[in-house]
């Protein structure tokens, strides 16, 4: 392949991705363009949403340089191709992010099978004659561990100022849950204008969150072979590639320029195939209440 052929591919490559780009990174309607500017607060919720508010995203954003580094410098070792080292490790500075997420939406999972029993929990002590601060603290002893150090934070918040609305603010960016918006807003509701129908309200919440729960989790069930062929078709050829580098005549020839080409138009194409994969088998995520 001359130059001039892995040129034009390249760019050929590069202007897919751009026409592309609209679905494989579709704009959040719901952020704010403050907000759109700083990617860093998007990784702070994320982390939030892990359960690691306390780590910095400075941290995270550490840990991901360096290790992309590390692998860079062992592949180039191993195998003495200065772009297969960079585009690998590129993939790895990735990682950490990625582990991230995936904890993020185990616990998000965990939280969405919660939230029933824990409307359900709420709606008995209301039916009770429990007040509503004092209902809502109680879920600290129900739930999941996920679920339970947010409310206990919220009724310790309750006790030492008396003020609720602050404390249900709190309550919502601990939770970092579309679900848990629902029902701090309509608890917020139910305090500020009054009413009997709360207890109504949540239990028919609670009906509706059963039947998306169901809904979703064999919908899940069905879409990890995708997960699983996308991951598989990003791993696959760079563990091949690294193989076939090994040899002296194949580390000589990705040294070349044209060799970096190709390297480089074959991470784009890692790129947008796994996006497009993950956009094809991702389930749409409910958006946040006035977060």
């Amino acid at each position: 392949m001359s130059p001039l052929a892995a040129g034009a591919g390249l760019l050929l490559g590069a202007g897919a991705l751009l026409v592309a780009s609209p679905w494989l990174w579709p704009r959040d309607r719901a952020r704010s363009p403050r907000r759109s500017r700083h990617p860093e607060r998007g990784l702070a919720v994320l982390l939030v949403q892990a359960g690691m508010p306390r780590v910095p995203v400075a941290v995270l954003v550490a840990l991901s340089v360096l290790l992309g580094v590390a692998v860079a410098a062992l592949v180039i070792a191993m195998s003495g191709v200065w772009g297969l080292g960079g585009a690998v490790g590129l993939l790895a500075g990735v990682l950490p992010t990625a582990a991230v997420s995936r904890r993020a939406r185990h616990r998000r999972r965990a939280v969405r099978a919660a939230w029933p029993d824990l409307v359900d929990h709420l709606v008995a002590s209301l039916r009770a004659g429990t007040p509503l601060a004092a209902a809502v603290g109680a879920l600290a002893g129900a739930g999941t561990p996920e679920t339970r150090a947010a409310f206990g934070e919220f009724e310790l918040r309750v006790q030492a100022t008396g003020v609720m609305g602050p404390a249900l603010d709190d309550l919502k960016h601990a939770l970092a849950d579309p679900v848990g918006d629902r029902v701090v807003e309509t608890i917020r509701l139910a305090r500020e204008v009054g009413g009997t129908e709360l207890p109504s309200v949540l239990r028919s919440l609670a009906a509706s969150l059963r039947a998306d729960a169901a809904v979703r989790s064999e919908a899940e069930a069905r879409q990890w072979w995708v997960i699983i062929a996308a991951r598989l078709g990003v791993a696959a050829p760079w563990v091949v590639l690294l193989l076939i580098a090994s040899r002296p005549e194949a580390a000589s020839a990705y040294n070349s320029a044209g060799g970096m080409l190709l390297l480089a138009a074959g991470l784009i194409v890692t790129i947008v195939a796994y996006r497009l994969m993950l956009v094809l088998g991702r389930l749409p995520e409910e958006q946040r209440w006035f977060a």
